[in-house]
C-alpha cells in the first residue's frame, strides 16, 4: 500500500488533524492552538477550533479562510466550520470551568478556581 492510499484510509479526523500540523504551523508558530471537535466522513462536516494566539489575532481570518478552502477541496468534505475564540471573550470565573478547547482550566486542575489557600488535603 503507497502512502496516499493508507491516508486515504486513515479516519478522517486523523488526515485532518496531521494535515492542520504539517501544513499550518504557522498556527502553533504564532502561539495558537488547533483542535478537531468533529470530522464525520458520512455527513462531510468537519468542525476545528483555533484556541492560544489565535484568539484576538489580526490574521485568524486569513488562517480560517485558508483552512476552509483546503479541506473544502477535499472529496470527502462537504461542509466545514473554523471556529475562533472571540477577543473580547475571557477565560475566568468559576461559571464557566472549560476553555473553549475543553480544558480544566480551575486552578491546577483541582476544582478550586484560584483560590490563594489550597485546602487541608492539598499536598
Amino acid at each position: 500500500m503507497t502512502t496516499s492510499e493508507s491516508e486515504q484510509t486513515d479516519p478522517l479526523r486523523e488526515r485532518v488533524e496531521r494535515w492542520l500540523a504539517t501544513q499550518m504551523p504557522i498556527i502553533q508558530m504564532h502561539g495558537g492552538t488547533s483542535a478537531v471537535r468533529e470530522a464525520d466522513p458520512d455527513t462531510g462536516e468537519v468542525v476545528i477550533e483555533l484556541g492560544g494566539g489565535c484568539r484576538g489575532c489580526t490574521v485568524s481570518d486569513v488562517t480560517t479562510g485558508n483552512i476552509e478552502a483546503e479541506l473544502l477541496s477535499w472529496e470527502e468534505i462537504d461542509d466545514v466550520t473554523v471556529r475562533v475564540p472571540d477577543a473580547h471573550e475571557q477565560l475566568g470565573g468559576p461559571q464557566q470551568a472549560e476553555s473553549i478547547m475543553g480544558i480544566d482550566r480551575t486552578e491546577g486542575g483541582r476544582g478550586d478556581w484560584g483560590s490563594s489557600n489550597p485546602g487541608k488535603d492539598h499536598l
